[in-house]
């Protein structure tokens, strides 16, 4: 039986950065009792493209978690949320926008861990488009949730540095260890009902958006640094892309260099066991990885002795569109800039 001691937890969450939140709670077993778990349904996954359980719902699973997959909260799904009687609810990475009357169901509110420091990078993909743009640092913000995407309170914030050939995958991991860090140290007042709130400055908002595959195409006439920033910002996924003939590649890895190569942009100007380098509007283009339409990832001397690239051929430019903006923009409008380009 739960001690008389410890505040009725569900949690929210369907990305496997969340898991470290989860065993953070699990470990707190003195002062928290998780109740419930609310998760994505089951989709299908993988390159056999079978119907499988996320990460957090295998979590709960194994923790005897009891676990709810509502596709949307109806007045069914509210009423089972509310008969959990918890207390607080924690959410990371779900994926929902949660109605009011989900926000009015936990005594103590709801409380988000959203991966940028807030009002920066509201929206679906922070970690990835803050590696793309090329900050030195962003972070996590514990927020009080209300019905404005991530426009919240802000109960604390946790500076997290981007190093210099981070990834999005890699810095995604960083942003994942840091959930349970600022949770850790807001818990006694989330619990007690004490914490403290800070009003976002809604004049510094920005946002991003959800990706799309097309987001990885690379425009030979933007500069090489910024080039290198969206390749590794979208490793491992969507993945950056270059286009030679009719054959679309891969990116992995990427660099650059500020000298520039004197050729047009999108010309291959070096092509070795080392690197194959391109000429941009501005700096040179450093590519150390490709794979090719069903193959794997390889490094360029590997790659090239089983798809041959030579010096003067070319990269075929593609459009590029922005990943931060100063309002929102819907995933249908993304496929229309696509579409038009």
């Amino acid at each position: 039986m739960p001690s008389p001691s410890q505040a009725r937890f569900v949690f929210m969450g369907s990305d496997e950065i969340a898991v470290p939140v989860l065993n953070f709670l699990a470990a707190e077993s003195d002062s928290v009792k998780l109740v419930g778990l609310y998760t994505q349904p089951d989709r299908a996954r993988g390159r056999g493209k079978k119907i499988q359980p996320n990460s957090i719902k295998q979590w709960a699973m194994e923790h005897e978690v009891p676990v709810f997959q509502p596709e949307k909260f109806d007045d069914h799904a509210i009423q089972k949320l509310a008969d959990l009687k918890s207390g607080v609810i924690v959410v990371m990475a779900y994926g929902h926008l949660l109605p009011q009357p989900v926000l009015d169901i936990p005594a103590f509110g709801i409380f988000n861990i959203h991966t940028s420091l807030l009002p920066e990078l509201r929206g679906a993909s922070p970690i990835e488009t803050a590696v793309a743009s090329g900050m030195s640092m962003s972070g996590v913000t514990l927020m009080k949730l209300v019905l404005k995407m991530d426009a919240g309170p802000i109960c604390d914030q946790q500076v997290v540095d981007i190093d210099e050939n981070e990834t999005g995958g890699s810095y995604r991991a960083k942003l994942g260890q840091a959930g349970p860090e600022i949770l850790s140290r807001n818990l006694p007042s989330i619990i007690a009902g004490t914490i403290n709130e800070t009003s976002q400055e809604e004049s510094k908002a920005t946002y991003c958006r959800l990706l799309v595959k097309q987001d990885g195409q690379l425009d030979f006439s933007k500069p090489a640094r910024e080039l290198a920033e969206r390749v590794r910002g979208l490793f491992p996924w969507p993945g950056c892309t270059v286009v030679i003939g009719k054959t679309r590649l891969k990116v992995g890895m990427a660099g650059w260099s500020p000298e520039n190569a004197n050729s047009a942009p999108g010309t291959i100007v070096q092509a070795d066991n080392q690197i194959v380098s391109v000429a941009t509007e501005e700096g040179t283009f450093h590519i150390t990885q490709f794979q090719k339409p069903g193959g794997r990832l390889l490094g360029v001397g590997e790659f090239l002795r089983g798809f041959p690239i030579e010096v003067g051929q070319q990269f075929i430019s593609q459009e590029m569109h922005g990943l931060v903006s100063m309002k929102p923009v819907s995933h249908k409008r993304v496929f229309q800039l696509y579409q038009k380009s």
